[in-house]
């Protein structure tokens, strides 16, 4: 049974950073890309960040891009999400979700098979 944990959600300020992880299970976990996605009350899921099985390729939205690094330890079957230079805008609850196959779109969410329960990112200015 595989399974997605995110962690390390929070409230914080506009400027200041965070560190969200994702801890896998059940599955081979560094034969799969995975992805990081968020979403708001009333919004589509947006895609946010993405990386490859092995970790030697990453894409970033662009509103993401320069603050955001995405990055996966495959012997402790984690991945993660380091955000810095918090905005407003990025509050919302974000997921992470794996990718079975490993041509197929990074950004679109329908690739995706296995989400996480999310872990909300709250903002302040």
């Amino acid at each position: 049974q595989v399974q997605l944990v995110e962690s390390g959600g929070g409230l914080v300020q506009a400027g200041d950073s965070l560190r969200l992880s994702c801890a896998a299970s059940g599955l081979t976990f560094g034969a799969y890309g995975m992805g990081w996605f968020r979403q708001t009350p009333g919004k589509d899921r947006e895609f946010v960040a993405a990386i490859t099985g092995s970790g030697g390729s990453t894409s970033y939205a662009d509103s993401v891009k320069g603050r955001f690094t995405i990055s996966r330890d495959n012997i402790k079957n984690t991945m993660y999400l380091q955000m810095n230079s918090l905005k407003p805008e990025d509050t919302a609850v974000y997921y992470c979700a794996q990718k079975p196959r490993k041509y197929s779109s990074a950004i679109n969410p329908g690739e995706y098979r296995y989400w996480g329960q999310g872990t909300q990112v709250t903002v302040s200015s």
